[in-house]
This record gives C-alpha cells, structure tokens and sequence, in this order.
C-alpha cells in the first residue's frame, strides 16, 4: 500500500528539518524519515555540543586571567568535573531533540522513525511502507572517516569525542581541518596533554594565511604540541597505551585516546541512488544545480550530503530557499555559495567571509587587490601575563577598493564577523568601513580604522 505526498524529505538533520518545516507552512503535506535523534550532526556531535565544550575551555582561560584582574582564587589549576558537563550537554542536546520533534508535530509533519531508500525517482520505502512524493530531497548529511590502516579502529572520530565518559590524560589529534583544530583545543584547555598531527606544514589550509598563523598560535596557547609533516601509517595498544606510527618511521605516544579528524564521507550508503537514477560523484557525494536540484527531475539534496559549504546554516538555507521556491512560488530562489561567513572556535576564535588573499589574487590578478591588515594585543590582556594576539584583515580589490574578504582573530570574532558579512554581501567597500564610526574600545573597531 503507498502513500503520496507533496515533499517526502529523507533525514532528519538541520537542512531536511528546515525544508521540511519550511514547505509545510506553505501547506505542503510532508513527511520526514530519520531513524536517529532529530537535528542530526549539529545538534547531537557536532555544533552544539562543541560549542558548550568550548565555552568550557574558554572558561578555563578565564578563571587562569582572572587572578590578574585581582580575583582570590586557590592556587595552582582550578579542578574541573568532566561528567558534571557531559550530563549537562547531554541533557541539553535532549531538550533540542524534543523541541524539534514538537515543532514537526505541531507543523502536521509526520515523522518517520526509520531510513528512507529509493525503489524508484519518486518512490521511497520506508520500512515496510512505500512512499509516493510529488518532489524528494536528500538530506542525509555525513559523517567521520576513519583510515584504512592497520590499528585505525582503536581511534574515536569527533562522534566518539562526545562519548568519553572522562577527559583523557593523553590524547592525540590527527587531522589539520577546522574540527581537528577545535578538539584539540579544547582538550589541552581542559588539561589534557594533546597532540596534533598534521600532514602537512600548518592547519586550516583552506583559511587565509593569517587565520593559519592565528590557529597555531591559539592551539600552542590550548598547550597542543604540534607535529608537522606527520603521515599516519598505524596505531598499535600496548602496554603503555596506544601508539601512533607514521610514514616516516617515528613512533609516537603512549596515548590514553586517539581522535580521528581527518574528513566525512556522504552518507548515502543504502539510500538507493541507483534505483533513483542518481549518480555519486568522484567522492560519493550527490551532484546538484544551483537550485539543490539533482539529475532526477524533482529529486533533491541539500546539506553536507551534496559535498557543498558543509556548514549547518548553509544547510538550513539551502533548504529554506529550496521549499520558497517549489512550494512557496518564487521562482528563481536558491541559495548564493559565495561570501559564506564560516567561524573556526578555537581560543580565541577566528572568523573568515569571502576570498582569501591567496585567492582574491589568483581570481583578480595581484595588482588589483590591495590588504589592509593589522595585528594587536587586545586590551582584555592589558592586565594579564597572557599576551595572544588578534589579527584582523580587509581583501579589497579593485579601484573602489570593494570588500571581498574579512579575517578575523581575537577574542569575539564569531559575533563581530556576522555583521561585516552583511556588508560584505551588500558590496561594501573600504570607504563604507573607513565611514563608519568606531565603537571604542573594541576589537571590531579595528576593521573601520584599518590604513
């Protein structure tokens, strides 16, 4: 027996739930299948969780500056309880599954509790029942690779972070993206000794290279020794612990704990795309237009499952603008990739939108781009031993001197950046900035003063 339904959206993570709550208030009749906890990688081992950790960590920075701001606190490091906080994110990713299965109620949404797999374009099973849509979208999001190496298993991914019923005394990283660098510094911040191990000769290699020279900076801060040039090989448990061995012959540890945080894969294993008549690119990832709209007429993706931007509100947007424009009639709307603020939370955080240096000057020819940049220390640390730099950064390019790039580093940078990417999506250009009056003293201030 099937059943028809205007949108039968296929996982339950931030881009699926905002497409689907999106077409159902245009009075689509939709239905979504997820066999997980609602919100998918962000809310249950991804943003959210790392989020309350870092402002953990953040804190653990706090109360080390606080002495100096004259604050009686014991002597030496200030004990922190792993559980107490662990139950207390759990409890609150708990709150937010519930709120999002409310929402889908409450919105006439009929959840699914299982996996969806094509029998056909437009026919899905589900479990036992065989579901008819007018349109489909993919939304099944990613998750963590782990190597194929011999020992690789004795490693936890970012999924497993999430798990460690306690804070691991010694612990290595491997991985040079913006999750390895977020562990990793939340990690050493809470006292353990970690280790990250990077192929190549920095981290966040996609970042602007001044964000590159602050993220090292902030993970010897987090007290993360840094290992260059280190290519995994194997992990062996031995009676000291685990040990990583590399390429190049070393042989590092003992760890208590080893974290993979090299990438993710689509997760598109059992969804059927054959039977759909979709194709995996090159990386598995399902290929779509401008509109999220794949080979199959009527058959889309959004989210981290389309190998684009994997961000949450990238997600979230795309899907939003996915269902304005099936259901919600207005035609043309999708989502614009480019100028994408994204923020990587290290201690401080670093905050990037638009080109890189690098890449302002690879798209536009060096002469037409000019840098204004400038690096401090922020007056928080006037008082403190601790003297971590901010950085700040405007790409310009052209006569008029239009934004196309804002870096930022220092502490604040996730919420300063959100609203010089409205400029920067709006054509700013350096003199908007210079005409804009500053709030002193602050460290945004420093971007509409730069020269």
């Amino acid at each position: 027996m099937s059943e028809t339904w205007d949108l039968i959206t296929i996982g339950g993570g931030s881009g699926g739930l905002a497409a689907a709550q999106r077409a159902a208030e245009y009075g689509a009749r939709v239905v979504l299948l997820e066999p997980k906890p609602l919100g998918g990688t962000c809310v249950n081992v991804g943003c959210v969780p790392k989020k309350v950790m870092w402002n953990a960590a953040t804190l653990a920075h706090a109360l080390e500056d606080a002495r100096e701001y004259g604050f009686a606190l014991p002597a030496g490091p200030v004990a922190h309880d792993w559980a107490t906080l662990r139950a207390k994110r759990d409890a609150y990713v708990q709150r937010l599954n519930g709120i999002y299965d409310r929402n889908l109620f409450n919105k006439g949404i009929q959840v699914i509790r299982t996996a969806g797999r094509f029998t056909g374009p437009l026919t899905v099973a589900a479990g036992n029942q065989l579901l008819v849509g007018r349109h489909v979208l993919v939304a099944t999001g990613g998750y963590p690779t782990v190597p194929s190496l011999p020992g690789a298993e004795l490693g936890i991914t970012s999924d497993g972070f999430f798990e460690l019923a306690e804070l691991p005394r010694r612990v290595a990283v491997v991985g040079s993206g913006y999750i390895a660098v977020e562990l990793a510094g939340v990690l050493g911040a809470l006292g353990a000794q970690a280790t990250l191990f990077a192929r190549y000769e920095s981290v966040l290699r996609r970042f602007d290279a001044m964000l590159q020279a602050a993220a090292i900076e902030a993970l010897e801060g987090d007290g993360v020794a840094l290992r260059w040039r280190s290519v995994p090989a194997a992990v062996e448990r031995r009676a000291d612990g685990l040990h990583l061995l590399t390429r190049d012959g070393a042989d590092h540890g003992p760890f208590d704990c080893l974290v993979w945080a090299i990438g993710r894969a689509p997760a598109t294993q059992g969804l059927g795309l054959d039977a759909a008549g979709i194709a995996p690119d090159a990386e598995g990832f399902v290929p779509t237009d401008r509109f999220q709209e794949t080979a199959v007429p009527n058959v889309f993706a959004v989210g981290d499952v389309t190998g684009r931007e994997a961000l949450t509100p990238v997600a979230i947007a795309a899907g939003r603008r996915l269902a304005d424009r099936v259901f919600g009639g207005m035609a043309g709307r999708h989502l614009d990739y480019s100028n994408i603020p994204s923020v990587v939370f290290t201690h401080p955080a670093l905050g990037s939108c638009g080109l890189s240096e690098h890449d302002a000057r690879e798209r536009h020819g060096t002469a037409a781009v000019k840098v204004f940049a400038a690096e401090f220390v922020p007056m928080y640390h006037a008082v403190t031993t601790r003297k971590p730099k901010a950085r700040v950064k405007l790409v310009t390019v052209g006569p008029e001197q239009k934004v196309v790039g804002c870096h930022v580093a220092g502490p604040g940078a996730d919420e300063i950046l959100q609203g010089f990417a409205v400029a920067i999506h709006m054509g700013a250009t350096k003199r908007d900035l210079d005409d804009t009056v500053a709030i002193h003293p602050t460290l945004a201030e420093e971007l509409v003063t730069l020269r």
